[in-house]
């Protein structure tokens, strides 16, 4: 059986560093995207197996050349690409809306939109080309995309737009064997969470120190995922600590 192909962005750390390690140990190519070099360099290494090496692509997501050049090399170097994890992203602290710049705004917007938007689109050139015909892809969204957290207009507003990217690319790519699905994460153990332990902001105000889980989880999650038959799919998985709030947190 030949060796899957799958690109991971924000590949340098947390759920992006984990999935990649998941992917490559469950016998998976693995291509690497991030911006920070060394902590990509380090994934890599984690990643490494006797009979294949991860390809390393230091760049932006945000930069259109950089993205299309990127997929190019992927698709020279395995011939095939079956998966794209569009992981990369940011999330600002809490700022109420009348204290957000737009220079703040439109860099969340940036990374979490519009980087997923290139990546996708590329994704789907290769996709629809390659022989046979079709490809994985899975969004990174999160809780917000569902149930926004207090003061959080840039990044639950990405969040919300990757529920539509995801329906869209489901949508159409439907036709040429691509399927799509979101998985929303919740908590997961990584910097971009680590404030959570000493308190995360409620709607009422309050701080409260919220449970996270491993991010192994999620990277076991993402595996299932990308092993599916491509013609089974999920559109949406919700993910999380058990303990955190989520139903009935607005």
């Amino acid at each position: 059986m030949a060796v899957k192909t799958a690109i991971i962005t924000g590949a340098s750390s947390g759920i992006g560093r984990a999935s990649a390690i998941a992917l490559s140990e469950a016998g998976w190519n693995v291509v690497l995207i991030a911006r920070r070099v060394n902590e990509l360099r380090e994934t890599q290494q984690l990643c490494k197996r006797p009979d294949r090496d991860p390809l390393v692509l230091p760049g932006d997501v945000t930069d259109e050349e950089f993205v299309v050049k990127s997929f190019q090399l992927a698709f020279s170097t395995f011939g095939r690409i079956d998966l794209l994890f569009n992981n990369a992203g940011i999330s600002p602290g809490a700022n109420p809306i009348e204290y957000t710049s737009l220079e703040e705004f439109r860099q969340v917007l940036d990374v979490n939109l519009v980087g997923p938007f290139l990546c996708t689109r590329e994704a789907v050139k290769i996709f629809k080309g390659q022989q046979p015909p079709g490809g994985r892809i899975i969004n990174n969204g999160s809780l917000s995309a569902h149930v926004p957290r207090p003061h959080s207009v840039p990044y639950s507003t990405t969040k919300h737009a990757i529920l539509g990217l995801t329906k869209c690319t489901a949508l159409d790519g439907r036709s040429n064997n691509i399927t799509c699905t979101q998985i929303d994460i919740g908590n997961a153990e990584s910097a971009m969470t680590g404030k959570f332990d000493a308190g995360a902001l409620q709607p009422d105000g309050r701080l409260i120190p919220e449970p996270r889980m491993n991010v192994q989880h999620v990277a076991n999650t993402v595996v299932h995922i990308a092993g599916l038959p491509n013609d089974v799919t999920m559109l949406e998985v919700n993910i999380m600590a058990a303990g955190m709030p989520f139903v009935g947190r607005g």
